[in-house]
């Protein structure tokens, strides 16, 4: 049988993993007893779970209501210095320090990654997980702390840049200069081609926010 701290943790989980996902989105009102019954949870630990994501800001307050939190303009562009700063010492850290089969594993995620640059949201994950990967091969347990409440932060984001009309092509070929600087122990080409991808994808964010708002 769990104890109180797994059920919590678990709740938590859940509902981080739900606004990851798309499930609930920015401006959603989250309400304990409806999430109770998605997760199979009782309200308490889903209850300490909301509280504790409100203390992270991964939600708002709408009057006595919980909201999954929106990032303005300055926020998201804070958001956007940091991990781009962050992802590329972990290219840095991942040309010094990856194994060869690390590299080998990135190698074959963008070769992979081809068969489904037509679908956003599966390249979108995708995306996740190569991002995630060159985090582990830094081999920096701390960076990698770092940068998990980065991208725990980038969860408040409406919509991937992936959407924009060919991006998704643009991603896999940045993603490409990437794994070759790695591949060859290049530390500074590595910092630097992780860096543009991240300046990159955030002025399509800003076009694609400004259409939105025109």
């Amino acid at each position: 049988m769990k104890d109180a701290r797994a059920v919590q943790r678990d709740a938590y989980t859940l509902i981080l993993e739900a606004i990851d996902g798309g499930i609930y989105r920015p401006g959603d009102r989250l309400v304990e007893s409806e999430l109770a019954d998605r997760f199979g949870v009782s309200r308490t630990p889903i209850r300490e779970a909301l509280q504790k994501l409100e203390t992270q800001s991964m939600l708002a307050r709408d009057g006595r209501s919980l909201v999954v939190a929106a990032l303005d303009h300055n926020q998201l562009a804070e958001l956007y210095v940091v991990r781009g700063e962050l992802e590329g010492l972990a290219a840095r850290l991942a040309a010094q320090h990856a194994t060869d089969e690390e590299i080998n594993v990135l190698a074959a995620m963008v070769a992979e990654d081809a068969a489904i640059v037509g679908d956003p949201d599966a390249l979108a994950r995708a995306n996740r997980r190569f991002h995630k990967q060159i985090h582990l091969a830094s081999h920096n347990r701390y960076l990698v702390q770092q940068l998990d409440l980065v991208h725990r932060s980038m969860a408040l984001m409406a919509s991937t840049s992936i959407r924009a009309e060919g991006r998704g092509r643009a991603t896999l070929e940045e993603h490409q200069g990437i794994v070759d600087a790695i591949a060859a122990r290049n530390s500074e080409a590595a910092y630097a081609a992780l860096k543009s991808h991240i300046s990159r994808a955030f002025e399509v964010r800003l076009r694609l926010d400004a259409q939105r708002t025109a």
